[in-house]
């Protein structure tokens, strides 16, 4: 079972998540937190009715956002895209490191 953390906050890194363009379409974005947890990737999950850490945003559009939070199974949504969203979460999270 996936452990519960806090939510760590971090306004600079979701500035820069909203800089970046929509990773599926290319469009303006918003800052769009993964809600699902991952043991793998090193990720609980929020407690209940928290976003998850500023760290795993990735940048969504507005239309890819809303489908994001609609979908009833977030792993399914993203899979269907082709993409693993923990591993393009520590991309993001590496870039903004080298910059």
């Amino acid at each position: 079972m996936l452990k519960k953390h806090p939510r760590l906050r971090d306004e600079k890194y979701l500035a820069w998540i909203r800089e970046q363009p929509c990773c599926l379409c290319g469009r303006p974005a918003e800052a769009a937190h993964l809600r699902v947890g991952s043991i793998n990737h090193g990720k609980g999950i929020g407690a209940f009715g928290m976003k998850s850490s500023d760290k795993w945003a990735l940048p969504l559009c507005r239309l890819h956002h809303i489908e994001q939070h609609a979908a009833g199974n977030e792993l399914e949504w993203w899979s269907k895209r082709g993409i693993d969203p923990f591993v393009l979460a520590i991309s993001y999270q590496q870039a903004r490191r080298s910059e």
